[in-house]
């Protein structure tokens, strides 16, 4: 399968290592803000990551999607308050969400993927190539929670997996949206020029 253009690599002025940094870094803001609107659940607290997450990794593609990720890892995992909550610190990510937050880096990786592979436009298939990587997620979020809690397997799905669902398509679906617009604003852009 060829790769076609993500929306960063449409905009003009992305294509220096400058631009890839900046993108990066406020990439990994972003995601660190999302976590911050936070429903509080245990184990697994609800926020807006996956939602910024889908929106990077549909617009970055899969290498500076899974970068954004890593580095917003190591920031909150060197004390930034980056976590939901304003957590920070390695103890966050060896605790109940860690196989969540491990995990969000593959997630970014898998949707810039899908992007880069004929899913970064059009709102069906940025649909998808925001939602099969976001419920694939639950595969390492569910496991870790169910080897380091109490819960044994149906009880960790039950508790990391299913109140999640309905979110995660409301999700995926304004990820869609967000970026099916910027391509949207992008033609326009390129028309009146």
């Amino acid at each position: 399968m060829t790769r076609t253009e993500t929306l960063a690599q449409a905009l003009p002025g992305t294509d220096g290592l400058g631009a890839k940094l900046a993108m990066v870094v406020l990439g990994s803001l972003l995601v660190a803000a999302s976590a911050q609107v936070s429903v509080p659940m245990w184990p697994v607290p609800m926020t807006l990551q996956t939602l910024a997450i889908s929106v990077i990794g549909l617009t970055f593609g899969a290498r500076l999607a899974a970068a954004t990720l890593a580095l917003y890892l190591f920031q909150a995992t060197m004390g930034l308050p980056f976590f939901a909550g304003g957590g920070a610190g390695l103890p966050h990510l060896l605790g109940p969400t860690g196989g969540f937050l491990v995990g969000f880096v593959a997630m970014a990786w898998l949707t810039g993927w899908l992007a880069e592979r004929g899913f970064g436009r059009g709102f069906p298939r940025l649909f998808v190539a925001a939602f099969v990587p976001a419920l694939l997620l639950f595969v390492p979020g569910v496991l870790w929670l169910w080897a380091i809690t109490p819960l044994d397997l149906q009880a960790a799905i039950a508790a990391g997996a299913l109140p999640f669902q309905i979110g995660g398509v409301v999700k995926s679906a304004l990820a869609a949206l967000i970026v099916a617009g910027g391509w949207k604003a992008l033609r326009a852009r390129r028309g009146s020029a």
